[in-house]
């Protein structure tokens, strides 16, 4: 591994059909190394199904400041709500 290693963020998948959560990161000159370092340090007793390796300057984030934009409810948005829809006879489960 170089001085000037890439960071990789590591993603493990604890079994099939469940979402994977951020483990941790890893340095690493290239994805296969990722891979490999990823597996060494973070599922040494067989408790992942599945890893992604993320070079961790490909990560983008929402800023703090932008989570009104992000996050608040549309209430200006009329379309998105109900109103606007109407059930058929006999629909059931909905």
């Amino acid at each position: 591994m170089t001085e000037n290693a890439t960071v990789w963020e590591v993603f493990i998948q604890s079994k099939n059909g469940l979402p994977h959560k951020h483990a941790g990161n890893v340095h690493a000159d290239d994805k296969v190394m990722a891979l490999e370092n990823a597996r060494e340090l973070y599922t040494r007793r067989n408790e992942g199904s599945c890893i992604w390796v993320v070079k961790a300057s490909e990560i983008v984030s929402s800023e703090s400041e932008d989570s009104e934009a992000f996050f608040d409810p549309s209430n200006d948005k009329m379309y998105r709500h109900p109103t606007f829809y109407t059930m058929p006879q006999g629909s059931k489960h909905i």
